[in-house]
């Protein structure tokens, strides 16, 4: 029985056009297309099975702030709707289409496209997948699906967006985590590190919250499952909560001083001790300024 050659069809026709359009509106060196035609901005609507479903109110405000004075530079790549002929579908652009929308523009420039609904969605998770904001949860679900519904393995992935086979591997192994675990990723409260460490483990879940309440680092949180594997290893004592006094300081201090500050303060004790971490040199002097006029 011969096999489907939809599957093996490679990453779509539509991938070097996509691939220059999300390189135009992160910034990069690439020249606009010339658009087909302007049309209404009523005429224009999302796709239906956009993967992405949440959109930061500050980018999106200081997006719409951009093309209110620019314009839109790069036109948004669209598909006539197969229920309507006088109206479109975006396959990519939906950020500048709200934007647009945030700008009060009344037409806004496209390329048409011919693409089939598989096509489409295809489109859109690769879009989806460029976005430099886009959460881990979110890749490694976008990569899932291109594997699962397009038949791509993981080196055609690596070759046609550029990233490293390790990288799209370590990030699917993210998916086994338990939910919980990944919501603390997806809200960005565990980084991918932290939370490659606990892949496997069978009570991830809990060291996860371990890992947040004592803020522990990524080499913290690798020693940390280790332990657990092997009871035989000596677990470090586990610092004391901070009571909320000091807490509402240290967020304060920082917030006075622009530097990170933690204070550790024993309940039992009279004395302390004050930690302020900075970035940089010029932080630095700002410090010593700051302390030389007190």
């Amino acid at each position: 029985m011969a096999r489907s050659t939809k599957k093996s069809r490679g990453l779509g026709r539509g991938l070097s056009a996509l691939m220059s359009d999300v390189a135009q509106e992160e910034g990069q060196d690439t020249a606009p297309k010339r658009p087909d035609m302007m049309v209404p901005i009523e005429n224009v609507q999302p796709n239906p099975d956009q993967p992405r479903r949440t959109f930061a109110e500050d980018a999106m405000n200081d997006l719409a702030q951009s093309v209110a004075e620019k314009g839109i530079i790069q036109p948004l790549i669209v598909r006539k709707s197969p229920t309507n002929p006088k109206v479109f579908e975006i396959v990519a652009g939906e950020r500048r289409w709200r934007a647009a929308q945030i700008a009060k523009l009344h037409e806004i420039p496209v390329i048409i496209r011919d693409y089939d609904d598989a096509e489409m969605l295809e489109i859109a998770i690769i879009e989806n997948i460029q976005r430099a904001d886009l959460n881990p949860v979110d890749e490694a679900a976008g990569y899932r699906q291109l594997m699962d519904r397009f038949g791509h393995t993981q080196e055609q992935l690596a070759s046609a967006l550029g990233k490293s086979r390790s990288h799209i591997a370590n990030l699917m192994r993210l998916l086994t985590l338990p939910e919980e675990v990944q919501e603390y990723l997806v809200f960005g409260v565990l980084s991918a590190g932290h939370a490659r460490a606990l892949v496997g483990h069978p009570d991830a879940a809990r060291l996860a919250r371990e890992i947040v309440h004592q803020k522990l680092s990524v080499r913290q949180a690798e020693k940390l499952a280790k332990q657990e594997h092997n009871p035989k290893i000596k677990s470090a004592p586990k610092p004391s909560a901070k009571d909320p006094d000091t807490v509402q300081i240290e967020k304060e201090m920082t917030a006075t001083l622009r530097m990170k500050v933690t204070i550790d303060h024993k309940p039992d004790e009279e004395g302390g001790k004050i930690s302020i971490s900075y970035k940089s040199l010029d932080q630095l002097d700002d410090l010593l300024r700051a302390l030389s006029n007190t």
